[in-house]
Order: structure tokens, then sequence, then C-alpha cells
């Protein structure tokens, strides 16, 4: 329910800061600050965006709790469509966003209001690799046989005669 309040509320007090904003300043200044807004949006998504899911990435290789980066991570990514979003309310909470004290903040009222089920780390191996255990992995074919052995797979085929391919070896290997 008050997420409706939300949707309804939202657009009621932007227009409002909208209508207060361009008297005090101007249109046209007005409308720079929300062209500049959504530039920095994108340049906080684009930059800051890359940096926090290229930190989840190391604390994965490390074997460490993900959550705190890629929580980073979202709140940068959230702050950079807020900023986005025409609005002077969407933009102050965007900039508050991109603070690191005020992201970390959230996190913790949040982590607060968030129960942890379950966490697995380590690796699960659910297949088997090639080659372990001595395991080969190979194709083959049947094919009738003629009673003339073929040339070797390897070698091309028009190499014919008595080599020593042809003298009852397997003919995997030259001599």
């Amino acid at each position: 329910m008050w997420l409706l309040w939300l949707f309804v509320a939202l657009p009621i007090i932007e227009i409002a800061l909208f209508i207060q904003v361009g008297g005090l300043i101007g249109v046209w200044a007005t409308l720079g600050l929300v062209v500049l807004a959504f530039v920095l949006g994108v340049a906080v998504i684009r930059s800051q965006g890359s940096h926090a899911w290229a930190q989840a990435q190391r604390s994965l290789a490390e074997l460490r709790d993900p959550s705190r980066p890629l929580a980073h991570g979202m709140m940068l990514i959230l702050a950079g469509v807020l900023l986005m979003v025409p609005g002077f309310l969407t933009d102050a909470i965007g900039l508050l966003l991109v603070i690191p004290p005020v992201r970390e903040l959230v996190i913790r009222q949040a982590g607060r209001r968030m129960q942890v089920r379950s966490v697995q780390m380590g690796r699960r191996e659910t297949y088997r690799p090639p080659y372990a255990d001595g395991v080969i992995d190979a194709d083959y074919v049947v094919e009738e046989n003629t009673g003339r052995p073929r040339p070797p797979l390897d070698l091309p085929e028009d190499i014919e005669g008595d080599g020593p391919s042809r003298r009852g070896n397997s003919g995997w290997t030259r001599h």
C-alpha cells in the first residue's frame, strides 16, 4: 500500500519542486540542472557501476562474501537511475547515495530488516572435468571392415604402400 502512495506522491512533489525552483532561478537554469543531473547519472552508472562489479567479482574470486560490494554496486546503479529521472527530489536522493558513508548507513539499516536463510561458499563439483582420473574424452566412428587397412586419421589419404603402418601396426604412430 505504501508503494501506491509513493507513486502518487512522488510526481506531485516533483512538480511542486519544479515550480518552486523554476520560479527562483528561471526556466533555462532549471532545465540545465535537469540535463546536468542526467549526464551525472549516466557517468555514475558507467564508472562506479563497473568498478563495484569488479569488486564483487574480486570478492568471489577470493572466496569472500560478495554481498557488500554487490549492495554498493546496486546502490550506485540506483543513484545513477535516480539522477537520470527528471526531478529534484530524486536527484537529491541520488546524490546522497553516491556518498559512501550514506550508502553504508542505508546498507546497515536494510541489513537489520533482512534475514539470511542460508549461505554456501566453496566449490561443488557437479560435472566431471575432461581427463580426470585418467579418462580420455574421445569420439569414435564404427565402420565396416573391408579387409584393407585404412590410413591413419592424421596422415593424408594419398599415402599408400607397404609402410610400417601397413605391416600390422595400429597405424597411429609412424616408425
